[in-house]
């Protein structure tokens, strides 16, 4: 009977002892080895909530628990602020070096003083990316930097119209704004450094925004969340 209780008692000071996991690294390995379809994973960090963990891949953040047994996919607010944590981090995270943007392969476009900064990557044959151009014909004062990635059927010929125009700004907004489509082009256009740029960007799809403070919004927003933005 001693030995048993002397067992046991070895046995639940073990147990005391050890952790019930082996902190990020073995939530990381554990989230490659069994879930690879998460994508590869970049950080695993503890988040405000106590046993939730954050992971960052390549193109998305999402929580887990300590044994990797759930994937919770979502925004974490802290209540007293109403801040949402998850955005924040997001904007940290995959926050992209405005000023390092290869601007030489966009059509620049300057409206008013030009004074603000907005880029972007648009597609021809994106119905959201010409209700985009619509809503930009009521913000002024910005520098436009349009990155022409053609990922639609179709979309590659038009950009080759718009790129090989004398004037490439009203080709643009002749195509966008009033359906005429610019004749085909011949000449020499960046296009494969566009489409290489929104690939290592890991740009989902078009209208993609990038602002100045590195913040990237993909889809459309209405000239007043433009304006915000801006700002």
């Amino acid at each position: 009977m001693g030995a048993m209780l002397k067992t046991l008692t070895l046995l639940l000071s073990l147990l005391i002892a050890s952790p019930a996991w082996a902190g990020e690294a073995e939530i990381r390995a554990n989230l490659e080895k069994n879930y690879p379809q998460v994508g590869k994973v970049k950080q695993v960090n503890r988040s405000p909530l106590p046993g939730l963990y954050e992971v960052v891949t390549e193109t998305q953040l999402f929580y887990t628990d300590e044994r990797v047994t759930h994937l919770v996919v979502g925004s974490l607010y802290e209540l007293k602020s109403m801040r949402n944590l998850t955005e924040e981090r997001a904007k940290a995270l995959f926050a992209v070096d405005f000023k390092s943007l290869p601007f030489e392969l966009a059509i620049k476009k300057v409206k008013g003083n030009g004074s603000r900064k907005l880029a972007y990557f648009t597609d021809p044959n994106c119905g959201y990316c010409k209700k985009l151009e619509r809503e930009l014909q009521q913000v002024d004062n910005v520098t436009l930097y349009l990155f022409l990635y053609p990922i639609f059927e179709g979309s590659a010929e038009k950009v080759q119209g718009v790129l090989c125009s004398k004037d490439k700004v009203k080709a643009w907004d002749d195509l966008m704004l009033n359906g005429r489509i610019p004749p085909a082009g011949n000449c020499v256009t960046p296009t494969v450094k566009v489409l290489e740029l929104g690939r290592k960007l890991h740009l989902q799809g078009t209208p993609a925004l990038i602002f100045p403070d590195g913040q990237v919004v993909p889809g459309f927003l209405p000239a007043a969340q433009l304006e915000q933005a801006l700002k």
